[in-house]
């Protein structure tokens, strides 16, 4: 299984958006690691928001899909349709 994930900070109010191959819990907690990189800006990462394929080059396609968006109200909206 692949997934695309979209998190949310409060701090920052910003949304990540990601791939994986692993649980998106797994990853979440690799986010939230002291590590490098735009996650690191916040500590209070949560899930929004995911999506299931069987096919990684699906979960790519659609992660890059929503990333060119650059709309936070899209993306506002993607996450409201799925609650």
């Amino acid at each position: 299984m692949h997934f695309v994930y979209i998190l949310y900070s409060k701090i920052l109010d910003k949304f990540y958006i990601g791939f994986t191959s692993t649980s998106v819990e797994e990853r979440l907690n690799k986010h939230l690691s002291n590590h490098k990189g735009f996650t690191n800006k916040a500590s209070d990462w949560k899930i929004a928001y995911t999506e299931r394929f069987n096919d990684k080059t699906q979960a790519m396609n659609r992660e890059t899909q929503i990333k060119k968006w650059k709309s936070k109200k899209m993306i506002q909206a993607l996450i409201k349709s799925t609650e």
